[in-house]
């Protein structure tokens, strides 16, 4: 309201230059695309984040799948790596355990996997995911983690397009100002060797 004020208060003004009413305009231009498209942004690049991430879900669910595996000992914990992206409290519910499983079409492997059972005793069973041939892989992405996904992605595009108007708005009134300046500078030497003289209309 404040800026459409603006620009009502430009329309008549006796003191009003071209550049004054280019800003107020401008500015209203700029709250309207601020209120609608930066969140028309956010959704529709929300809603593609969500349609995308529900198809790979999709696909996931088709190329991998869940398996029992039986723990047949306890592995040697190992240390974690300098760039591990778990944190200690992650690694100390997880145990490494020797494990035997039998894949979907029907092969048989045995490995090094880590669990979260409490108690990772030889015969325990617990749950994997492999792919079709039996490679341990992760598990599918879930819909409570699309949905974040998508909800981030559309918070940053409906953001990222805020601050584009923003920084745009500011640019040209960077323009304009200097523009301003110039103007008064070649108002002020056409004036200024008369000013002051009597007789010079100054």
């Amino acid at each position: 309201m404040r800026t459409a004020a603006g620009v009502w208060r430009w329309r008549r003004n006796p003191l009003r230059r071209a550049t004054d009413l280019l800003e107020a305009w401008l500015a209203l231009v700029a709250a309207v695309l601020l209120v609608t498209a930066a969140p028309a942004v956010g959704w529709i690049s929300g809603s593609l984040t969500d349609e995308s991430l529900r198809q790979a879900v999709r696909a996931q669910r088709q190329q991998r799948h869940p398996v029992t595996a039986t723990v047949v000992r306890q592995a040697r914990k190992p240390k974690p790596s300098a760039y591990d992206s778990e944190s200690p409290a992650a690694h100390e519910k997880r145990r490494p355990v020797v494990a035997k499983w039998r894949a979907v079409d029907g092969s048989r492997h045995t490995g090094t996997v880590s669990t979260v059972l409490r108690t990772a005793r030889p015969g325990s069973i617990f749950t994997i995911w492999t792919d079709s041939s039996g490679q341990m892989v992760n598990r599918p992405m879930d819909p409570a983690t699309v949905r974040v996904h998508a909800v981030l992605a559309g918070t940053g595009a409906a953001f990222g397009a805020a601050g584009l108007v923003e920084c745009a708005r500011r640019l040209i009134v960077w323009r304009l100002v200097r523009l301003r300046y110039a103007r008064l500078d070649r108002a002020w030497a056409a004036a200024g060797p008369d000013w002051g003289r009597t007789g010079a209309g100054s």
